[in-house]
């Protein structure tokens, strides 16, 4: 019997991989490590982790991921990126800059809110997104986004400033919903 489950990958480069894997496979998803163009193939969504943007940059030029995964997204695939993700996912990174995907039409600001040991949790400021309404938001070296354009739309903000936001199929997500139980992000591309 074959599995029809659809599959999920995830940038293996680094990051909390596993803690994304096991997420998708809780929401009923077949998780897939990526690193390297022939793993995206057959997959519906694809997340890209926190970890250090810079690294990660380099790893996808490394592994020649840059093209394929901008292609993926541009044929309709859905993509979330988390963290570092997200600044891999916007058009430019406004401090220390990085090469960006420009799949999401916002710029980052990295390490906005402080360093590993400025680390926090905060609840969602009411009033955004019904489907997000009371969560709790992980953050870790998180950034900023800022000037999101005429088709992003902003899902939830903490403290006025907008954590998760969309265009199209495509998420660029601050915090860490991977490291709570909430599944609801992870749910949302999988519906997108």
């Amino acid at each position: 019997m074959s599995d029809t489950r659809p599959i999920v990958g995830v940038l293996g480069l680094q990051g909390d991989i596993e803690k994304h894997l096991a997420v998708l496979e809780r929401l009923g998803a077949r998780g897939r490590r990526v690193l390297a163009p022939k793993h995206l193939d057959g997959l519906v969504a694809l997340v890209l982790p926190g970890g250090e943007s810079t690294t990660m940059s380099k790893g996808l030029a490394r592994n020649e991921l840059v093209k394929p995964i901008q292609a993926f997204a541009e044929a309709g695939g859905a993509v979330l990126g988390t963290c570092a993700g997200a600044i891999l996912l916007a058009r430019a990174s406004r401090n220390h800059p990085v090469p960006t995907l420009g799949l999401v039409d916002v710029e980052a600001e990295r390490n906005a809110y402080g360093t590993q040991l400025d680390s926090f949790v905060a609840p969602a400021d009411p009033g955004g997104d019904p489907a997000f309404e009371g969560m709790e938001c992980v953050f870790i070296r998180a950034p900023r986004l800022l000037d999101p354009g005429p088709e992003v739309e902003v899902l939830l903000r903490v403290d006025g400033e907008p954590v998760l936001v969309r265009q199209g199929r495509r998420y660029a997500c601050t915090f860490h919903p991977e490291l709570t139980d909430d599944l609801r992000v992870h749910a949302a591309l999988l519906e997108a």
